[in-house]
């Protein structure tokens, strides 16, 4: 076993220490586990936390830095003053030990002397220890990530400042006519990475060519979810992008509303990612081939995939759906309930929803629906006319509201830069 696992998942006494779990914090990225640990004889417990980072592939490095980023701060602002040494591992303690040692160094140097030296730095520690920062790889990652965090410095904002920092960010400079909020917008413009045709490789060949609504919003090849579910078709296609949510990794499916040649694909979709959730932004409109997707009553079929009406409610502008869908080829499998949440309040020709009660009211019905139904584990497909500004709306204010109730302070910036790393037209206007 090349690294076993050192922690209980309830009571463990390793010699004369027992170590108790005491609460897990499970999110997108990483995992914070809180212990208590006792030595025989001593009579002090002391609370541990490990921060467990799970989003560093297997090979390589991450594709973006700003989940690492995220996850540095978080260590350091959950960690006291007057505690002890910090204890950093991966599997031989020195390639991505390495990385997060420098980044951690790196940010302090930034803060308090305004200049960064990552080469002194991985001198330094490689002269105390072998191999530290082991690739040229890893190096090139460490400067994009210090990179980012200069450029777009620390947006967290805590909760009990959110509405005099809002206020601010609003203030319009008189002589630049500018203000904090569009400048950070006009960064975010910046460090949102633009996909090469490479990127989209997949999206790009000429048999999927008319499944995309527009050859300008493609998603990337490593975001794509592959569809399972095959009915006399070689194409695993569908014009769509997994997106993590605050707490669970590819939450959301983002994607264009079906064109009437993708309809079977879109159940395909549901079915295979196990869906349970369907957010729907724009309206049907044959003109622009948005056609009407599901049943109003009866049984729609779509080769062996049955999707059944069972229900439909209006509540103020949001119509609920459910419908029970099935795969008529595999009866062992059982149905899945999907509810679609149809939102009438944001007409096409409006940049932003006409009430911003009735948005945060839809995000609490799916949120309430997830968890209700399947204890928060299914995906949510999300969905507007190109699976663009509207999804990606949906997304961050979802992911927002999230860590305003585990974190008690909100970061529009990074949740909507974690989203564009994915997918670069999600939320694509200022206002």
């Amino acid at each position: 076993v090349k690294c076993c696992k050192y922690w209980p998942d309830d009571t463990e006494i390793y010699k004369d220490i027992k170590v108790t779990l005491i609460e897990t914090e499970l999110l997108a990225e990483y995992v914070i586990r809180t212990f208590a640990v006792e030595k025989r004889g001593a009579h002090e417990i002391r609370e541990i936390r490990q921060f467990h980072f799970t989003g560093w592939p297997d090979h390589g490095v991450p594709y973006h830095a700003t989940g690492l980023l995220g996850f540095v701060r978080q260590v350091k602002s959950k960690s006291p003053p007057n505690a002890g040494p910090l204890v950093v591992h991966c599997s031989a303690g020195a390639g991505r030990t390495g990385c997060f040692i420098v980044i951690d160094i790196m940010l302090d140097m930034a803060e308090r002397e305004g200049v960064v030296d990552i080469y002194n730095c991985v001198r330094e520690l490689r002269s105390r220890r072998v191999n530290m920062v082991q690739t040229e790889e890893q190096y090139v990652f460490i400067h994009d990530a210090i990179l980012e965090a200069c450029l777009c410095g620390d947006t967290s904002i805590p909760a009990s400042q959110v509405r005099s920092v809002y206020y601010e960010m609003n203030k319009l400079d008189p002589q630049t006519n500018s203000s904090q909020i569009k400048e950070e917008f006009r960064t975010l413009n910046m460090v949102t990475p633009t996909l090469r045709v490479e990127d989209c490789s997949i999206a790009l060949l000429p048999r999927n060519h008319e499944k995309n609504r527009c050859m300008d919003v493609l998603p990337p090849d490593r975001c794509l979810p592959f569809l399972i579910t095959i009915d006399g078709e070689s194409s695993n296609y569908i014009n769509a992008a997994l997106m993590d949510s605050y707490k669970q990794p590819s939450a959301f499916i983002v994607t264009q509303h079906p064109l009437p040649n993708t309809v079977k694909d879109f159940w395909r979709l549901v079915l295979d990612y196990h869906c349970t959730s369907i957010v729907m932004l724009n309206d049907v409109d044959p003109a622009q081939l948005c056609p009407q997707y599901w049943p109003e009553n009866g049984v729609h079929r779509h080769g062996p995939i049955q999707v059944e009406f069972v229900s439909a409610d209006l509540e103020e502008d949001i119509i609920s759906r459910i419908f029970r869908i099935y795969n008529a080829a595999r009866p062992q499998d059982g149905y899945r309930m999907v509810q679609q949440f149809q939102f009438l309040g944001w007409p096409m020709y409006r940049d932003t929803p006409v009430s911003k009660r009735s948005f945060l009211k839809l995000i609490r019905q799916v949120e309430k629906w997830q968890e209700e139904y399947n204890g928060g584990e299914g995906r949510t497909v999300v969905h507007c006319l190109n699976g663009g500004g509207r999804s990606g709306t949906f997304c961050a204010i979802s992911i927002v509201c999230e860590m305003l109730q585990h974190q008690r302070a909100v970061d529009v910036f990074h949740a909507v830069k974690t989203l564009r790393n994915n997918k670069p037209n999600m939320v694509d206007l200022l206002v």
